[in-house]
């Protein structure tokens, strides 16, 4: 919820589109807090207004809302809070506080038998509702520093106290999803000195220690360490563990809190190094967790979204263009094949957002290796009416090539991150877009290389043996700087993977022998059953189509 929040906005399950799909009790329940407030205390007037907020006035239709979330909880009944979670809250959201936030969780403690705990998650949703309906108005440090303070508490009572409770993976995924989102939300704003007040620059220098980049980082680490996640997948491959197979859940009257919070946050620590410009412990972070299989990682489609789209732009970074254009065709055929049934979530757009820009993200490593036979057709056929021109375009590797990459990358790559506080004592400036412009930079910097060795794979391409004298003779250089640029096309087009091997990103490859360059040129593999299932398919729905005509 709120801002621009790399794939981590997303929401996974829809909410319920009716009432009808919950137990009878449930509906009663639910009618309690999913309609205007009829009876009772008269809303205070202007209650859709900010400036009018009383923190302290719950409506009837909040206090029923927290009653029962609270007894589901306490149950451990995760159906029933998932429903309130995902549709009761939003619901509310939408018709009581638009425009206003939810009363203070000192006015709502007496209905929760003022549990620190529950509190604690009801702040949590506070301050994340606080974030996504201040879009106009920035909230203010103070208020950045309070719900830091509220993160901190509540990860420390799962990290130092005995939580026994089950929460939908959904909410637990949001909450850490959240708390990267703030932190990197705080970063922005306290990199935009230029215009601050003479208060905003105090709460600044007042609440210094707020959002600390250690602090973010050891949190979500010591979650995944006291989970103990990384051995639980290890001994899930051994047949020791049902993790996946209980979507992470505790059947035997356990908690599911801790296990799948360090297990999220395996997937949030590779965000914010991917937002620091830390590819490689991103990646690392991120080993546990086998993307080749199902995992629990793709239940919600909002964690699923991020893992892919942060993974292969860290890919994409540290040139290992092949698996990035693996996990983003796979991705993009599963949103291309599903995203109907998330229209109704209330992060629909950020899906079709994030899926914009692993389609332009796509394009890039398409066009710094032509690898086309490892995308799907469908995946291929959209990317081409989307970005066609600019591919083109960026195969030339001219002045309108760099503005292309320039382009496509400016709107794709995540929104980068300088961790450290300012210098208040110094002139003001804003320095939020320092980062991102170092990443272009870098960016740039490898498109240009790629430039350089454009014009000798363009002749390799053409031979299957040429001498170096000749090909030198070709590129108008001497037989030394040739064979330092065929070094440099081997390094580019090579990169270590996860597991320390060896990969070639490359169409083609050649060796060197007795002075002659020997190029092999890899063959892709023509799979031809899947275009005559799509026509037969094709052939089927025109027949039917056809039966369907009635002739006079």
């Amino acid at each position: 919820m709120g801002g621009d929040k790399t794939t981590g906005d997303e929401a996974g399950s829809s909410p319920p589109s009716n009432l009808e799909t919950l137990t009878m009790a449930a509906v009663a329940a639910a009618a309690g807090y999913d309609r205007e407030d009829g009876g009772g205390m008269a809303a205070p007037p202007g209650a859709g207004a900010r400036e009018a907020y009383d923190p302290n006035y719950v409506p009837d239709s909040v206090k029923t809302f927290v009653a029962h979330l609270y007894r589901h909880i306490r149950d451990k009944n995760v159906y029933e809070i998932h429903q309130m979670y995902e549709g009761g809250f939003q619901r509310l959201s939408d018709r009581l506080f638009r425009d206003a936030p939810w009363p203070s969780a000192e006015a709502v403690a007496p209905y929760c038998d003022g549990d620190h705990v529950f509190l604690l998650l009801y702040r949590e949703l506070w301050y994340r509702h606080a974030y996504a309906r201040a879009s106009s108005a920035p909230l203010a440090a103070a208020h950045r520093a309070e719900s830091w303070a509220n993160y901190c508490d509540l990860f420390s009572v799962v990290l130092h106290g005995v939580v026994n409770m089950q929460l939908p993976n959904q909410w637990l995924w949001d909450m850490v999803d959240e708390f990267v989102y703030q932190f990197q939300s705080f970063c922005q704003y306290r990199a935009k000195l230029k215009n601050k007040t003479e208060d905003e620059l105090q709460q600044l220098k007042q609440f210094d220690k707020a959002w600390n980049v250690y602090g973010v980082l050891n949190y979500l680490q010591a979650l995944v360490e006291k989970s103990m996640i990384a051995q639980i997948l290890e001994r899930e491959k051994e047949g020791l563990e049902q993790f996946t197979a209980t979507d992470g859940y505790d059947y035997q009257g356990g908690s599911n809190v801790l296990k799948m919070l360090g297990y999220y946050s395996m997937i949030g620590l590779l965000r914010i190094h991917c937002l620091l410009g830390d590819y490689h412990t991103g990646l690392k972070c991120l080993a546990p967790i086998d993307l080749n299989q199902q995992g629990v990682y793709t239940i919600v489609i909002g964690s699923h979204i991020s893992t892919i789209y942060h993974y292969g732009f860290a890919n994409l970074m540290m040139r290992r263009y092949v698996e990035a254009i693996r996990e983003f065709n796979k991705i993009l055929l599963y949103i291309l094949k599903y995203k109907q049934y998330h229209q109704k979530s209330p992060q629909y757009d950020q899906i079709l957002k994030k899926n914009e820009q692993m389609y332009a993200l796509l394009a890039i490593c398409l066009s710094l290796c032509l690898q086309h036979n490892l995308i799907d057709e469908n995946v291929s056929t959209q990317l081409k009416e989307k970005y066609n021109d600019k591919m083109t375009k960026m195969q030339r590797f001219d002045d309108e090539a760099y503005a292309a990459y320039d382009e496509l990358f400016s709107y794709a790559c995540p929104k980068f991150i300088t961790p450290s506080p300012p210098a208040l004592d110094q002139p003001l400036t804003n320095y939020n877009q320092d980062a991102y412009r170092l990443q272009l930079k870098l960016f740039l910097y490898e498109v240009k290389q790629q430039q350089l060795l454009s014009g000798i794979r363009s002749y390799l391409k053409l031979y299957s043996t040429i001498t170096i004298a000749k090909l030198a003779q070709y590129m108008e250089v001497d037989e030394a700087t040739l064979r330092s640029i065929l070094m440099t096309d081997k390094h580019k087009m090579h990169a270590v993977d996860n597991y320390g091997k060896i990969v070639s990103s490359a169409d083609f490859d050649f060796y060197i022998k007795e002075d002659v360059i020997h190029v092999m040129e890899s063959k892709p593999i023509k799979r031809h059953g899947d275009y005559f299932l799509r026509q037969i398919l094709k052939f089927e729905e025109m027949i039917g189509e056809l039966e369907k005509v009635q002739f006079d």
